[in-house]
This record gives C-alpha cells, structure tokens and sequence, in this order.
C-alpha cells in the first residue's frame, strides 16, 4: 500500500512516516506541506490513502480532500488533526477513517485496515452496468438504472442532497461557493466552508457508484455538474410539451401519453426555497396543457374526458377557479347538483385558505344556480 502524508509542520510529517514505517505494510512516498495536485499528479496515480490534516494555513484539509477526490475517486482519505473526536463528529464526516495526534500505533493500524476495506469495496463495480439512467425529480428524487427498476441514494445529510438537486437543477453551470454556502446555509455563522467541502465531498462518493454518468468539477471557485446519457423526466417532459404538434383527434393520444410523463410538481417534496419559482412554472406549462386538452374534448362533446382533466387540475392546484366553474357547469348540466355544491365549496374552502375572494362571476352564477333550483322545487 502506498501513502502520500499532507501536513503543514514538518515534525508531524516526520512523526507520521515513522510510524507508519514501524507497521511495514506500507510505503509513504510523498511527504508534503503544501501539495499541488496538478504538479504531483503521477505520484498521486501511484497512491492508495492520503493523509491530511484539517487545519493548514493554505488550504484547508476538507478542501483539498474534494479536490483529491475530484482528480481520483478512488483514494482513501484520512484525516490527522489535533482536535478531540467531539469536534470530528461536529463536522459529521464519512472519510474512510480520522486519526487524532499525538498518533497512536495501534490506533493507526485500524485506520489501515479501514483503508484496505476500502480498497476492496472500490474495486466493486458501480450499480450502473449500462448506459442508461434516468433521474426522477417529480414528486422527489430518484434514480431509475432500468425501466421500473429503482435505486435511492443514502445521503449522509439532508445538506449534501440539497446541493446536489441544486447542482442538478443548474447543469453545466458554474455555481460559485459563496453562493452555495448563502443559499444553503444561509444562518450557519462558523464552518460553512468546512460544511461546502464535507457535503462535496458526500456528493462525490455517492455519485462515485453511477461510473461516468456524473463529473462534479472544481471550476474557479464554484463547482460545475456534468452528466452523460442522463435523462431527467421534468426536462423531457418540458421538451416534449414544447415539441408537441397541435391538439386534434389524431394527436391527442400523443397528449395523453406525454402528460403521464409528469408524475407530480418538482421536487414537491423539499422545502427548498430556490425551487418554488421553478416548480410554479413548470406546473404553469402542465395546467396550460391540461386546459388545452380539456377545452378539446370539450368541442368533442366528450364529457367524461373533459371531467377527468378539469378534475386533475383542481387536484394539482385546488385555487384553480376556472377548473372548478367548468365542472360546476357541467354537473349542472347533467343535474348532479350534490356535485356542484361540492365543487363550490371545495373552490370556497381552497381560497379562503389563501385569503383569496372568490371571483364575482362565479358568485353570480352559482347564486343564480341555487335560485333557479329552489323554484324547480316549488
């Protein structure tokens, strides 16, 4: 096993190597106070574990663990610090192992077999075996290997998923750190850095399983998500509304496909603040196309269909007054009027929760409604 040691004082690389030299199944060949990954690549090829410390004055040690991981996933990282294991677990930490000074012998040689465990387990093969996945992010995220068969992410935090949808919600762009640590700890006071560098480095790891679907890249100061025979369901949902030809008897069929594709609003599931302007629009472009294909089989006299989508739309968004006063007609049209007194009320209830008032119009025509069937029963 090969090591590379990282440590801004001289006497505790010395230390380090001397004991790791006693155990003898391991050959440091790198000592560094400063390591430069670009110019030290060919040695970092040869390496199996780094040994960092936390706390240096160029770089901090999680830093510079994620950039390691980004140049290869596949090193162990140990972490060598001063401080007590209360302040490690703070950090909340999933490194193949920490060490705490002055090192112990017997301490160290657990944090090798740790490091050989870990060898083994990244030399299993990622859970995707083809070319295909699919990231769900209706409703909540998923990932999809094969038709209908699904894979879900442990994440070691609520943070580092959170990051990630952000990341994914911005493919290909640079998001800057800074912007990162404002939007997603946005009250934290100490160590937001620290926590950026910890939940990159989760993102790395899990995202390590799916081979080179994902590249997560350190780009000036930011960090940029690549993906590779990705498909993601709002967006090609998104695509397939924009592509669609107009409504009539020969595509609707193809609406009604397309439309099952959008199995609920992004990400409805997360409190994220970031995505409600965009969870609002796309479930704009589905309410649009839904009223579309309503107002079709609404021409087609096709009332059953008509009800199913204008129910769907209440459904999605129960403020919907449009949705609720074409089935209030309908049901009274066909004499349902238990019917209509749910659905005024239902639309009553959905508004007076937002503190909306309920359109004039429909006032009207529903006293109108009710006036007229009290003298059909005289």
């Amino acid at each position: 096993m090969k090591a590379i040691l990282v440590d801004d004082e001289p006497l505790a690389l010395d230390f380090l190597e001397h004991q790791l030299n006693k155990l003898g199944n391991i050959d440091v060949i790198g000592k560094f106070v400063n390591l430069d990954i670009r110019n030290r690549s060919p040695l970092l090829e040869e390496a199996d574990v780094v040994f960092l410390d936390i706390e240096m004055p160029e770089i901090n040690g999680l830093e510079l663990a994620e950039q390691l991981l980004e140049f290869d996933s596949s090193l162990s990282i140990v972490f060598v610090t001063a401080f007590n294991e209360y302040a490690i677990q703070a950090f909340d930490l999933n490194v193949v192992d920490y060490v705490l000074k002055p090192i112990q012998l017997d301490r160290l040689q657990r944090t090798l077999e740790r490091v050989e465990m870990n060898a083994t387990k990244q030399q299993s093969k990622p859970v995707t075996t083809n070319n295909y996945l699919q990231i769900n992010v209706c409703r909540e995220l998923t990932f999809e290997l094969a038709k209908g068969k699904f894979y879900n992410i442990q994440w070691r935090t609520a943070k580092a998923q959170e990051v990630f949808l952000y990341l994914l919600h911005n493919i290909g762009k640079t998001i800057r750190k800074a912007e990162l640590i404002e939007l997603i700890w946005p009250i934290e006071q100490n160590r937001t850095y620290s926590q950026l560098y910890t939940a990159i480095y989760h993102i790395r790891k899990a995202l390590d399983q799916f081979g080179n679907h994902f590249t997560l890249k350190n780009v000036q100061h930011g960090y940029t998500l690549f993906v590779e025979n990705v498909f993601i369901d709002i967006l090609e949902w998104e695509n397939s509304v924009k592509t669609a030809p107009p409504i009539h008897t020969e595509t609707i069929e193809y609406y009604e496909t397309m439309m099952v594709m959008y199995t609920g609003p992004y990400l409805e599931v997360y409190d994220y603040v970031w995505a409600e302007t965009e969870r609002y629009r796309l479930e704009q472009l589905w309410i649009n196309t839904a009223y579309k294909m309503a107002g079709f089989y609404l021409k087609q006299r096709n009332m059953e269909m008509m009800e199913a989508w204008y129910v769907k739309i209440s459904d999605l968004r129960p403020e919907e007054e449009d949705a609720h006063f074409y089935l209030m007609k309908l049901y009274a049209e066909l004499g349902y009027g238990l019917l209509v007194n749910h659905q005024y009320a239902r639309l009553n209830d959905a508004l007076q929760e937002l503190g909306l008032e309920m359109s004039a119009p429909i006032k009207s025509w529903y006293e109108q409604w009710t006036r007229n069937k009290s003298l059909s029963k005289k």
